[in-house]
């Protein structure tokens, strides 16, 4: 395969991946190595992302007239891509959570909705809950209501069989 169509190859993949992605997060890879590299893509998609190594100006090329072109001023030096497609804050838990384990690499910006985000609210999104514990505490505020008046109901319930009890008690006696 020619250099030019192995350059337009990669250019139509990194364009394919940014067309599904919801968020995209630039990180520095310097130190880590192939094996680190492919455990943290197996981690992110894991939950439903991708994580690549590219060529700068390739990627820029990529992204050119789309959402995400604010990743143009971050994209110097050895840096590669993670992509969310389900979930905005997973791979951002992923790279953050790879970084503070294996001590290499960092986080150098994202881009949500259109808008660059800096390494402080990068981080701040990875803190932020997953889907699924977001979804569990909405289900629980939901169901709190319905269990504090089963709860009444139930006391109300019981209180009245007590006092029925007590009445046969007393008859009976």
């Amino acid at each position: 395969m020619s250099t030019k169509a192995f350059k337009s190859e990669k250019i139509d993949e990194i364009k394919s991946k940014i067309e599904k992605a919801q968020v995209a997060i630039i990180t520095d890879y310097k130190g880590m190595t192939v094996e680190e590299i492919t455990n943290l893509r197996r981690d992110i998609q894991k939950d439903g992302g991708d994580y690549m190594v590219t060529k700068n100006t390739l990627a820029k090329i990529a992204v050119k007239g789309t959402e995400y072109e604010a990743l143009t001023e971050k994209l110097t030096g050895p840096v590669a891509l993670a992509f969310g497609f389900e979930d905005p804050v997973a791979p951002a838990k992923a790279v953050k959570a790879f970084i503070e384990k294996a001590k290499k690499g960092e986080i150098l910006g994202a881009v949500l909705d259109g808008k660059l985000l800096s390494v402080e609210e990068t981080k701040a999104l990875a803190n932020l809950p997953s889907k699924e514990e977001l979804f569990a505490k909405m289900l629980g505020s939901i169901n709190s209501p319905a269990s504090g008046i089963v709860g009444c109901v139930n006391g109300v319930m019981a209180s009245l069989t007590r006092a029925i009890a007590a009445v046969r008690d007393q008859k009976a006696a």
